[in-house]
């Protein structure tokens, strides 16, 4: 993991190599970090990736990333799966990790010290990347069609102090319920909640990921007959109260092979760091992010949401300076 003091030595380094790193920006036609003389260029260091669980996509599109940014810059990237965006974060700001996926809503807390948070955390965005859509499933037995229906029944709401949990207790409120009061909640990540839906221990689960989530694809690929997706979409006004950052969207029929589109919700995913991330790194790795692109996508789909023109949409996640003129730059 490269820390605080090493970058503070690199930066140092860039500041008196200055001249010659304009130069060399110049004739790469690479952008320069706002503020900052580097070229925007990585220097050698280790840098961890915080993803999340091993069956969702944060896992499988964290890999590919660590995977090109090793390829493409000196650096050495290592994904690391992890529980929880909440814990992503928290453990991002206190140096355990280099970058971290995070869903926009708890990104959100995150910088107003808000939730979870008890003080305002510094952090700051490489990119919007993707969007994840709400995925609640169900047994076809279980009665369920929609979020109030879970009164009185066995839920899984995600890892503990995860994305997916803060989601399903505001759905779970959106529709009428109190979350701790109104079922029988369980914080199993997404591994345990496929299994204890098949096992009969819950009724359904909630689950916040990109398309196709690959812990869904083997569950319908293998019970389809007995599951059912819940549409939610109707509570998007009652979510939008608590978090302007959702938005309408809907699951495909193809993507699990379900009977039809199922109307959802979805929130954007960021890339974030510290405040004190280097400029001409994180303009480096963001540069290679979607330069890559094609290759991402080839191993993860859901990186197909990758696009430069969204990509600075952080919301009051404000962008690193780097990682702004390097999409700056690729927007043409």
């Amino acid at each position: 993991m490269a820390t605080t003091r090493s970058r503070r030595k690199r930066h140092i380094w860039f500041v008196m190599a200055a001249a010659v790193s304009l130069v060399t920006a110049a004739c790469a036609g690479t952008p320069d970090p706002a503020g900052d003389p580097a070229s925007c260029q990585a220097q050698p260091g280790d840098l961890s990736i915080a993803t999340g669980n091993a069956t969702g996509v944060y896992a499988a599109l964290g890999t590919e990333i660590a995977r090109v940014v090793s390829a493409g810059s000196p650096l050495r990237a290592t994904a690391v799966e992890t529980g929880s965006t909440l814990r992503n974060v928290q453990e991002l700001s206190t140096g355990e990790y280099d970058i971290a996926f995070a869903q926009a809503d708890s990104a959100t807390d995150a910088v107003l010290g808000q939730g979870v948070f008890a003080e305002p955390q510094k952090i700051q965005a490489l990119a919007r990347i993707y969007s994840d859509y709400t995925q609640v499933v169900v047994s076809a037995g279980s009665g369920i069609t929609t979020m109030a229906d879970f009164k009185g029944k066995r839920i899984s709401v995600g890892s503990p102090s995860s994305g997916t949990e803060l989601i399903a207790d505001r759905l779970l409120t959106a529709a009428g319920l109190d979350p701790k009061v109104d079922v029988s909640a369980q914080n199993l990540d997404l591994a345990a909640s496929a299994a204890a839906l098949r096992a009969g221990s819950i009724d359904g689960f909630v689950w916040s990921g990109g398309l196709p989530t690959a812990g869904i694809a083997d569950l319908f690929a293998a019970d389809r007959a007995d599951l059912r997706f819940v549409d939610v979409g109707g509570l998007l006004p009652a979510m939008q109260k608590a978090d302007e950052v959702y938005a309408a969207g809907s699951i495909p029929a193809a993507t699990y092979g379900t009977p039809a589109d199922v109307p959802t919700i979805t929130l954007p995913n960021l890339l974030v760091v510290r405040d004190d991330f280097s400029q001409a790194e994180a303009c480096a790795i963001t540069t290679i992010l979607f330069q890559q692109k094609a290759a991402l996508v080839a191993a993860v789909p859901a990186a197909a949401g990758l696009d430069v023109r969204t990509a600075r949409e952080t919301g009051p996640i404000e962008l690193n300076g780097g990682a702004e003129a390097a999409l700056e730059h690729l927007a043409g």
